[in-house]
């Protein structure tokens, strides 16, 4: 409906008044349209895009009151900005064809002058760069995509806080969708952010997301996180699984795994040992770290813990390298096996850290108990 048919169509401009008049008379539905200007080039200016300019005679003559009295998006969009006096209009780019019509209607209604600038920001890609970025891209591969968790009836999306990540880490992924800084810097605080962003920084292409590149970002803040901070959180959790530990442990446990953790729920995952004495022992490790004779050198070893006065990680080691020197074996041949009993697989932290914080008593039962399992190898 343009500029080529809108003469020969049923309207104020091919209808005489009298017409018109019974038409109104007889409540005939009717739209009201803007007639877009013939013969001319629309321009303006687009902070990412810089001049834009469009030919008139190419655009519709676009629907501004519907049928029923209720405005159309482009009249209540031009209209509300202009009352609330917006000096910005920062968009997706799917909005930049729509545009022109909205400079025109600045200018039919005589508001050229307090017209705001325009900014129509590039898309959010697919992690293939194929296609626009959707909620359901996010449920497909397995990250966020909402802020905040979205349920719609059965239907329900994760969302950036319920899945462990920071909210100034989802700022900076955010800021840099998009953005070239012109430096070599990926993280900003907020107030970096504000002194060093600007919209003619915007690049012009599409952005491809980064699920990994997502989570990088969300563990460079979490280990800056004091371990009291992180502690915090990690304590409601504690406590859901019915475990109570007091706050100095915690914070102790968590500095030590933190630099492992990418979501705040790994924190948990990655320190639940601390917390939870093995149930099983991985086999596939047992295998490789337990021989015939590892029994009699851990349970000399475990004799030897019971007797030592100091507890602390470098008396500990100590320990270790006197009895693997004693037997004439590799540091390894002690370490595996005993971290095997102490945490059920080969993953964890520093080990004479952690069996410092775990404390004489509790690494000698779990000493104990691994053994009575896997002892008899």
């Amino acid at each position: 409906y343009d500029a080529s048919v809108r003469n020969g169509m049923k309207n104020t401009l091919s209808l005489g008044d009298r017409e018109i008049r019974e038409l109104r008379e007889k409540g005939t539905p009717a739209v009201i349209r803007f007639r877009m200007p013939e013969e001319r080039e629309i321009t303006f200016r687009d902070i990412v895009r810089e001049e834009v300019s469009v030919s008139a005679s190419t655009l519709d003559d676009k629907v501004l009151m519907k049928a029923d009295g209720m405005p159309t998006y482009h009249l209540a969009n031009v209209v509300d900005d202009h009352l609330m006096e917006i000096t910005h209009v920062i968009r997706g780019e799917e909005w930049l064809p729509s545009t022109p019509l909205h400079v025109a209607l600045y200018e039919a209604f005589g508001w050229e002058a307090a017209m705001p600038e325009f900014a129509h920001m590039p898309l959010t890609l697919k992690p293939d760069g194929k296609g626009k970025l959707s909620k359901r891209d996010g449920d497909r591969l397995g990250f966020p995509v909402f802020p905040l968790e979205w349920v719609n009836g059965n239907e329900r999306s994760a969302g950036y806080r319920e899945s462990g990540y920071l909210p100034e880490a989802v700022v900076n992924i955010l800021a840099m969708l998009g953005w070239n800084p012109g430096t070599e810097q990926e993280i900003y605080t907020m107030e970096e952010l504000i002194d060093a962003f600007s919209l003619d920084r915007i690049i012009k292409s599409g952005s491809r997301f980064d699920p990994e590149k997502a989570r990088w970002f969300n563990h460079q803040y979490l280990v800056e996180k004091s371990d009291g901070e992180l502690a915090r959180w990690l304590s409601p959790r504690l406590q859901a699984e019915g475990l109570e530990f007091g706050m100095e442990y915690i914070s102790a446990a968590v500095g030590m795994i933190k630099e492992r953790a990418f979501l705040l729920e790994d924190l948990w995952t990655e320190s639940r040992f601390f917390f939870i004495p093995p149930e099983t022992y991985d086999r596939q490790v047992a295998s490789k770290a337990w021989r015939e004779e590892t029994t009699g050198l851990v349970e000399d070893l475990r004799a030897m813990l019971d007797s030592s006065a100091d507890f602390s990680p470098d008396a500990l080691k100590s320990l270790v390298g006197a009895i693997a020197g004693e037997r004439g074996i590799g540091m390894g041949k002690v370490l595996n096996p005993l971290r095997l009993l102490l945490v059920g697989a080969s993953a964890g932290p520093g080990l004479f850290e952690m069996m410092s914080l775990l404390g004489r008593e509790e690494t000698l039962a779990r000493i104990d108990k691994g053994l009575s399992v896997l002892g008899g190898k």
